[in-house]
């Protein structure tokens, strides 16, 4: 298979995610408040394994016993985002990534999963991908997002919000 091909790209990508999210998991360990999250990220990583392993394996060539991204899997991730989604507040503008170093790094981590997840969508129309990787990858980044948001409030760090004014062209009324 050519290094180009979309399949190598897809759990390159995937691999790309895992990296970054063991940067994000070394960050929470610097703050006891997010201690819970380590222990979720240090799962996800085996789960995005798991899916690199699969990509990296033709259909045809999938051992039965080899793990595979489920239902269960998504369901998890599903529950964790309505649990730490309970304490924010409501979003009322667009967050931009920053106010602190994990907040960053989970935006990142949620703009690479989304990359990974157009990735394997393209993938799908040329061979057969299982649909549960496509929903996991979509739901894991939404699950960035909000532990992106989670992170901030615990670590009582303001949000910074999208100002559409505050561009260089904008009405913000400050001389540059």
């Amino acid at each position: 298979m050519s290094k180009d091909a979309l399949r190598v790209e897809c759990y390159g990508v995937v691999d790309e995610l895992n990296a970054f999210l063991g940067l994000a998991s070394h960050s929470t360990t610097e703050h006891p408040q997010l201690a819970e999250l380590s222990f979720i990220f240090l799962r996800i990583q085996h789960e995005l394994f798991n899916l690199g392993s699969i990509l990296a394996t033709l259909p045809e060539d999938v051992h039965p016993q080899q793990p595979q991204i489920t239902s269960i899997e998504i369901s998890r991730l599903e529950e964790e985002i309505d649990q730490f989604n309970e304490s924010l507040p409501p979003l009322r503008s667009f967050v931009l990534p920053g106010g602190s170093r994990i907040n960053a790094e989970l935006h990142i981590c949620r703009t690479i999963c989304r990359r990974a997840e157009r990735l394997l969508v393209r993938l799908s129309r040329e061979e057969s991908v299982s649909a549960e990787s496509i929903q996991y990858l979509n739901r894991l980044s939404d699950a960035f997002f909000v532990w992106s948001r989670w992170a901030s409030h615990a670590l009582q760090v303001q949000e910074v919000l999208w100002q559409p004014n505050e561009s260089a062209s904008g009405k913000s009324g400050k001389s540059g």
